[in-house]
C-alpha cells in the first residue's frame, strides 16, 4: 500500500483597496464623495445603511442627526437608511466586552442587511473599533465606512485595518483585521472638539514621523505654534501627512495583518496600553502615547542608540504641543512591590506571539526594531521622568 502524500502549494496573492477621502461636510447634499461610496451595486436598487454616531459628537446639540437624516432624503432614491442613526457611547465604554456589539449584530438581523449593506460609524477611534468589529463578523463581513471624528483617529486608528473590543481586562483582546470599505475624513467633523482632544491626534503624527518621516517632523517644529492654536490649515495637513504615512506602512510594510512580530506603528505603545488600563483609562490614549514615546526615547539614549540632543529636541516638540509627558500611574506597584508598567513589557509579547520587538528610533525618521529591554534601565528611565517632571514644575 502506497502511503506517500503529495503536498501542493499555491500562493495566491491577495489585493485589497484600502480608499480614503478628505472632505469638508460629508452629509452635505451637494457632496458625491459618500452618495458615490454608497452607490447600489445594481440600477433600481437602493442600498440598505445603517449608521451609528458616537455620542460625544452630540453633546453640542443634535444638529449632524439632522444632516445625516436630510442627506439620506435627499437621495432616497438610491439609498435607504433603514431605522433613524443609532447613538453609541464613545470612548472605552463601548470596547467594554460585546455587549454594544450584541446590539449592532441585533439591528443589523432586523433590519435584514447583506453584504451588499453598508454600516457607517462616526466617532472616535475607540467607538470605530468596536462597530467595525460587528459588521466584520455579521454576515463575516458587512460593508463597512469609517467617519473618524477625532484628530487621533483621521491620522491614525481610523484608517487602519484593525477592529476590537476589550477583553479579560486586556485593551483590543477580541478583534478582527478588517479592511474598511472607505474611510472619510471629514474635518468638519473635528470643529467642535474639545481642546486635548484636537491634540492627541498630534502625538500620532509625531509618532510616525519619528519612525518614518524626518520631513514631517521638522514640519510639526515649524508649525509647533499654529499646532498649539490649532489653526485649521495647518491641523489638516498635519492629519492628511500623519493619514498618509500610516497608510503607507500598511500597504508597503508586507505585514499588513500583523502576522510576524513587527508593529513599529506601535512606537510608544507598550507603555501607553498599560497606563490606560492602570488609570482606568482616565489617561487617554493620546496621553498615554506621549509618555511612553518619552519613555523609549530616554531608554534609547540609555543604551547608547539616540543622541541625548535629538531626544530633548523630540521631548521639546511633545511639551510644545501640550502634553504635560507624565503621570504618576508609572509608579504603580503591584502588592509584592513589582512595578505595574513592567507588566506591559510581558503583555505586548504575548499580544505578539511570543517575541517581544519593541520600536526604538536611533534617530529622527530612523525607526528600530529591538528584542529586549533592560529591565533596570527601564526602571531607572522611570525614575529619571519623576525627577524631570519635578524640575519641570
Amino acid at each position: 500500500m502506497d502511503n506517500t502524500f503529495t503536498v501542493i502549494q499555491r500562493n495566491i496573492r491577495l489585493d485589497f483597496q484600502h480608499r480614503t477621502f478628505f472632505t469638508h461636510g460629508a452629509f452635505d447634499a451637494a457632496n458625491p464623495v459618500l452618495k458615490d461610496i454608497l452607490k447600489p451595486m445594481r440600477d433600481g436598487q437602493r442600498t440598505k445603511v445603517l449608521v451609528y454616531v458616537d455620542e460625544g459628537l452630540l453633546s453640542i446639540g443634535e444638529s449632524l442627526l439632522f444632516e445625516i437624516e436630510s442627506f439620506f432624503k435627499h437621495h432616497s432614491k438610491t439609498l435607504k437608511l433603514v431605522r433613524a442613526p443609532e447613538r453609541v457611547p464613545g470612548g472605552e465604554e463601548v470596547k467594554d466586552g460585546l455587549k454594544w456589539v450584541e446590539e449592532i449584530w441585533s439591528a443589523i438581523n432586523e433590519e435584514g442587511l447583506c453584504r451588499h449593506s453598508f454600516v457607517i460609524a462616526i466617532g472616535g477611534g475607540a467607538m470605530l473599533d468596536a462597530v467595525g468589529f460587528a459588521a466584520a463578523t455579521a454576515h463575516r463581513g458587512v460593508r463597512f465606512i469609517r467617519l473618524p471624528s477625532t484628530t487621533l483617529s483621521q491620522g491614525d486608528g481610523g484608517v487602519g485595518v484593525k477592529n476590537a473590543v476589550n477583553f479579560f481586562s486586556k485593551k483590543n483582546w477580541v478583534g478582527t483585521f478588517t479592511v474598511p470599505d472607505a474611510v472619510v475624513n471629514d474635518f468638519n467633523l473635528l470643529h467642535s472638539l474639545p481642546e486635548a482632544e484636537k491634540r492627541a491626534g498630534y502625538i500620532e503624527a509625531v509618532k510616525v514621523a519619528l519612525i518614518r518621516d524626518r520631513s514631517f517632523f521638522e514640519y510639526m517644529e515649524e508649525n509647533v505654534f499654529a499646532l498649539r492654536q490649532f489653526e485649521s490649515g495647518i491641523l489638516e495637513e498635519v492629519i492628511r501627512r500623519s493619514a498618509g504615512l500610516h497608510l503607507q506602512h500598511i500597504a508597503t510594510s508586507g505585514d499588513p495583518f500583523e502576522k510576524g512580530s513587527a508593529r513599529p506603528l506601535d512606537f510608544g505603545h507598550w507603555i501607553a496600553h498599560k497606563l490606560e488600563t492602570v488609570s482606568h483609562f482616565e489617561i487617554g490614549h493620546g496621553d498615554a502615547v506621549a509618555i511612553g514615546i518619552i519613555a523609549d526615547l530616554l531608554y534609547s539614549v540609555k543604551i547608547g542608540l539616540l543622541k541625548g540632543s535629538s531626544a530633548d529636541r523630540i521631548i521639546a516638540l511633545i511639551r510644545g504641543l501640550g502634553f504635560d509627558g507624565y503621570s504618576e500611574y508609572l509608579n504603580q506597584r503591584t502588592p509584592s512591590g513589582e512595578w505595574v508598567i513592567l507588566e506591559g513589557l510581558e503583555e505586548f509579547r504575548e499580544h505578539l506571539g511570543g517575541q517581544l520587538t519593541i520600536t526604538l528610533i536611533q534617530g529622527i525618521g530612523q525607526g528600530l526594531e529591538v528584542n529586549s529591554m533592560d529591565r533596570n534601565l527601564v526602571l531607572e528611565v522611570l525614575v529619571d521622568m519623576k525627577e524631570n517632571i519635578r524640575a519641570i514644575s
